[in-house]
């Protein structure tokens, strides 16, 4: 079945792990060996390959640049000109990904549709570019409002305002706090620009002040439950209701932290806490069963984010394993409509409402 992720750290795997996403996954492991800089090194489960693998045509990319105050023990940069550049670079990393023919912006209808048509065509068996969306986790490195302007224009589609901790628009994971006077001005550029808005990583303060505030089109690229597993950055119920009411997609995250309660990094292991893909399974249903219907989920992985098998589900070896879930919703007594809405249609429907005009 053909498969959209909403959510990848792409080009931060290739510039900040330095990783050769066009090599296979036991590749970018072996070279990995011996490697402790990251908690993941060696235990990587995703690459250009593999998305091809598992039949994932299209993924939501991510580029990314905190900046910290000299108080924030975050890290990150300690400029907003400094994060700009590093998203330059990424971006830098994703135009010779298209040079390369590995991957192909899809900016708008057109694109979207010629793009899904080769994917389903299954006579075509030549190298498939894997499509991507461009989207900014964290607007800490829009210098100022005129740089959104010129982010759309290299093709920025989609926008989560926080990360972690205090941001320069947006309160992020763990943080509190409403958006100021520069939040409510980018919100109202990004509807000006028709950029999505990504609500995941919002603290709740400013969860709810950008939905008052933004009429454009909302999405939640990578979110679990908090009625599931009890953290800020997970949304509680009435959040759920509130993206449904705005006709959001919530992809499903699959970092094992926010799938089980009581993970404890660098402790727990995937088998040791029953983190299995039936979980995400769990977390999908919740949200179904609130909206009554299967329109509102997706998958939003975040599989390279910052972690690897170590705290993934322990049934999931590379992402190509996505491909196990569409059974896994059938023994749920989904039926194939819905898991076909689930898998990709749910995001293909809110791109062609987004971009329609």
């Amino acid at each position: 079945m053909f498969i959209i992720d909403a959510h990848l750290d792409l080009s931060m795997n290739a510039l900040e792990w330095n990783r050769d996403l066009t090599r296979p996954v036991a590749e970018i492991n072996q070279r990995e060996q011996g490697l402790t800089d990251k908690p993941d090194r060696g235990k990587a489960v995703v690459s250009l390959p593999e998305l091809r693998k598992g039949n994932i045509g299209l993924v939501v990319a991510t580029q990314i640049g905190r900046y910290v105050a000299p108080n924030n023990p975050l890290p990150g940069w300690h400029s907003p000109a400094q994060a700009w550049a590093q998203t330059q670079g990424q971006l830098a990393w994703y135009n010779a990904m298209e040079d390369a023919g590995e991957m192909v912006q899809i900016n708008n209808l057109k694109n979207l549709e010629q793009h899904i048509n080769l994917w389903n065509n299954d006579s075509i068996t030549t190298h498939k570019p894997v499509g991507y969306i461009l989207s900014l986790e964290g607007a800490d490195s829009i210098i100022n409002i005129s740089y959104l302007e010129k982010a759309y224009n290299y093709g920025l589609r989609a926008l989560g305002p926080a990360h972690y901790g205090p941001g320069r628009y947006a309160n992020g994971t763990d943080a509190t706090g409403k958006m100021g006077a520069d939040g409510i001005h980018l919100l109202k550029e990004m509807e000006r620009l028709n950029i999505i808005l990504d609500a995941t990583h919002l603290c709740d303060d400013a969860f709810w002040q950008a939905l008052d505030n933004f009429n454009g089109p909302v999405w939640a690229s990578h979110n679990n439950c908090r009625a599931l597993v009890n953290h800020n950055r997970q949304y509680s119920d009435d959040m759920i209701k509130a993206l449904i009411d705005r006709s959001a997609v919530i992809g499903a995250a699959l970092d094992a932290w926010m799938m089980v309660p009581n993970w404890v990094r660098g402790q727990s292991t995937p088998k040791g806490m029953n983190c299995s893909l039936e979980v995400m399974v769990d977390h999908i249903d919740h949200i179904c069963q609130i909206a009554g219907n299967t329109h509102h989920v997706g998958l939003g992985t975040d599989l390279d984010g910052a972690f690897g098998r170590e705290q993934c589900p322990y049934d999931l070896e590379t992402i190509a394993g996505l491909q196990m879930i569409p059974e896994l919703f059938k023994k749920r007594g989904y039926t194939q409509t819905d898991i076909t809405n689930m898998m990709y249609d749910n995001w293909l429907r809110f791109l062609r409402n987004a971009w329609k005009l």
